[in-house]
């Protein structure tokens, strides 16, 4: 089968660049694959310029050039107003070749914004989803975005994985879960606005000494920007039980989910989907702090997966740091809890061959 695969792939790695990269390296032995890389340079999202035009206008120029070649096509979709104005020009580059394009939904709190709050957009956006011959989603909190579009929708929710060296065998979390001082924390994702790792550091300065002392935050992920970086590594100077441990990836971001008890996102970040470093903790036994954004709660349940908390609330961030401290056999039995999760729901494989078994239904009729 030959796909047109358009598609963010990394560098950077953010979770959608990821989850492409893990379809497209499942895909590729078995598939004739044209690829058009869409991914930006930076983690900035939104931002439009003169550059980012031209190169949407590029992108569209060779999806013409190779869509008439395809069985399928398969596209990531933006969130954000500059991003979408990029797609639709993909797809009236791809137009008589529509009813063979599958998108995939990798976020869904901006789109929802597009859909809804953007009267024009939504209209023309309509139009083009209304001639698709598909559309993934992450999970069923996301499904109210293409409301306004007729039945049948050809909609197919397949949720994001954790990869398969995140899963920690059930006996190393008891393991870890015996050994709670300090209680160690994790926050890893990128460093970036909405994220909610301020809210985190800022709760924990809300706290007394006698709690920060029970406490290790590790932070790691990317930042925007030198200056960002340079004023939480200021900020968290003072404190012995934060460390900042910059990018990490392979065995020694293995390491820090396998040794983290907790993992912390209170995420309020506007193109967020659903993250794949909350699957990966839950592969690695860990419990979970986060919000009742965008997809989180297709995956998480609160109570039994862990605490949510409001957005960008360091108080409540706080109070739920607190409750971990005081109830560690709780945060052992949602550790396990998340990982059979994991096991069920998240794995690789199960994604990949959703996304495989999807996209073959295009494939021509053996002769």
């Amino acid at each position: 089968m030959k796909i047109l695969f358009i598609a963010p792939l990394p560098e950077p790695v953010t979770g959608q660049s990821l989850a492409c990269k893990v379809l497209f390296d499942a895909l590729a032995p078995h598939h004739d694959i044209s690829v058009i890389n869409i991914n930006k340079p930076s983690l900035k999202s939104g931002q439009g310029s003169l550059h980012r035009g031209l190169q949407s206008l590029h992108y569209a120029w060779r999806a013409f050039r190779s869509a008439r070649r395809a069985d399928v096509i398969y596209f990531t979709i933006a969130e954000s107003v500059a991003g979408n104005l990029k797609d639709m020009a993909i797809y009236l580059a791809c137009l008589p070749h529509l009813s063979r394009m599958v998108i995939h939904l990798h976020g869904g709190a901006g789109m929802r914004v597009l859909m809804h709050d953007r009267p024009l957009l939504s209209r023309i956006n309509q139009w083009f989803l209304r001639k698709l011959g598909g559309i993934i989603l992450l999970g069923e909190r996301h499904l109210d975005i293409f409301q306004a579009l007729p039945p049948p929708r050809r909609i197919h929710l397949i949720p994001n994985f954790a990869q398969d060296a995140f899963f920690l065998p059930p006996a190393d979390i008891d393991r870890k879960f015996a050994q709670v001082a300090p209680l160690r924390l994790l926050y890893l994702s990128n460093l970036i606005p909405g994220k909610g790792y301020l809210e985190l550091l800022a709760a924990f300065e809300l706290l007394s000494d006698e709690e920060r002392r029970q406490l290790r935050i590790d932070f790691a992920g990317a930042f925007e920007n030198p200056e960002d970086e340079a004023s939480f590594k200021a900020r968290i100077a003072p404190h012995a039980g934060l460390q900042y441990h910059g990018v990490v990836g392979g065995a020694a971001k293995a390491d820090l989910l396998a040794k983290a008890h907790v993992f912390c996102l209170p995420t309020y970040y506007p193109y967020e989907g659903q993250p794949i470093s909350i699957l990966e903790a839950f592969a690695s036994g860990c419990a979970v702090i986060t919000t009742d954004h965008s997809g989180i709660f297709d995956v998480f349940e609160p109570g039994a997966c862990g605490l949510a908390v409001e957005k960008q609330s360091p108080a409540a961030v706080a109070q739920a740091l607190r409750t971990c401290l005081t109830d560690p056999s709780r945060l052992r039995a949602q550790g396990q809890h998340n990982r059979a999760l994991a096991d069920e729901r998240f794995r690789v494989a199960t994604y990949n061959f959703s996304l495989a078994s999807l996209l073959e239904t295009f494939a021509p009729p053996r002769s």
